[in-house]
């Protein structure tokens, strides 16, 4: 029987489809400080946020708090709303930092630990490990999101009721449809952070520093974010990762405003697909050292 130059000299029985299954590279990760305490924070947050609003007494809004106050005021106003409101503070940074330490930690922490490379000793294909390590950061970070929006429709029911969805774009919506609106902002939401994914695993893959990992994508989301607030730079926005990050309002508004949105779909996926096929490029091709 002829053999794949894959598998030629290999041990019996070795398959390399079997190295580094998914779910011991879930659990390793999950035994990790930084997953407990990011995903611990996703579900402190609305409690956190539901707590300060028992202690507003309403005074700094009549003096004038503007848009955001207007919002306060429709966070208090049922669990829908409250949810809106969490996602509404978390989207421009929190949650792009969370994304940021999943997927920027998890290739150059084992490169700064010096284990890197007795996983590729094992051996595991480069290939496979830098898939499961990327498939096992995105399910964290949806995870992630998933947690923060759960515990605030979860805390904001059972604190200010099951009410219409209220925003300053559309009219009421009646809870089901507001339901549905919000899991349609989520899903944008983890698309457009697809890209925040995609650069964060590009420089965990080209640095051993994983804090330069997670740092420099969120420098770089945050230095396209102020290009994209440039009018004078034109069209040329349109072509920045952050031009589209609040295309999710259009979800809310009555009708629906479906075209940022797609616009932004298409930008957050073309991004990740290039990033991540740079990291691979390069991970494969990678001398190895740590």
């Amino acid at each position: 029987m002829t053999q794949s130059s894959s598998t030629v000299g290999a041990a019996a029985g070795y398959r390399p489809s079997a190295t580094l299954p998914f779910a011991a590279e879930f659990r390793r990760q999950a035994s990790r400080r930084r997953t407990q305490l990011a995903l611990g924070f996703m579900v402190l947050l609305p409690l956190i946020i539901l707590i300060a609003f028992q202690f507003d007494s309403g005074e700094d809004d009549r003096n004038g708090g503007g848009e955001f106050a207007s919002l306060s005021d429709l966070a208090t106003s049922g669990g829908l709303n409250f949810t809106l409101f969490a996602l509404l503070v978390s989207a421009s940074f929190l949650l792009v930092v969370v994304v940021a330490l999943f997927c920027g930690d998890t290739v150059a922490s084992e490169a700064s630990w010096g284990s890197l490379r007795y996983l590729l000793a094992v051996p595991v294909p480069r290939a496979r490990l830098l898939a499961v390590k990327l498939v096992v950061a995105l399910a964290y970070s949806g995870l992630a999101l998933l947690l923060l929006a759960g515990t605030a429709l979860l805390a904001g029911t059972l604190r200010y009721g099951w009410e219409p969805l209220s925003s300053q774009v559309s009219a009421q919506l009646e809870p089901g449809e507001g339901l549905l609106r919000l899991l349609a902002v989520l899903g944008y939401l983890a698309v457009v952070l697809l890209a925040v994914a995609g650069l964060a695993f590009l420089l965990s893959v080209v640095t051993d520093a994983a804090l330069g990992a997670v740092g420099g994508a969120v420098l770089l989301w945050i230095l396209s974010s102020i290009l994209d607030q440039i009018t004078a730079l034109g069209g040329i926005r349109a072509f920045l990762p952050t031009h589209y990050a609040n295309a999710w309002l259009g979800l809310l508004s009555t009708p629906v405003q479906t075209d940022d949105v797609v616009r932004g779909c298409i930008s957050a996926i073309a991004y990740a697909t290039l990033f991540w096929s740079l990291a691979f490029w390069r991970f494969t091709r990678k001398d190895i050292t740590s």
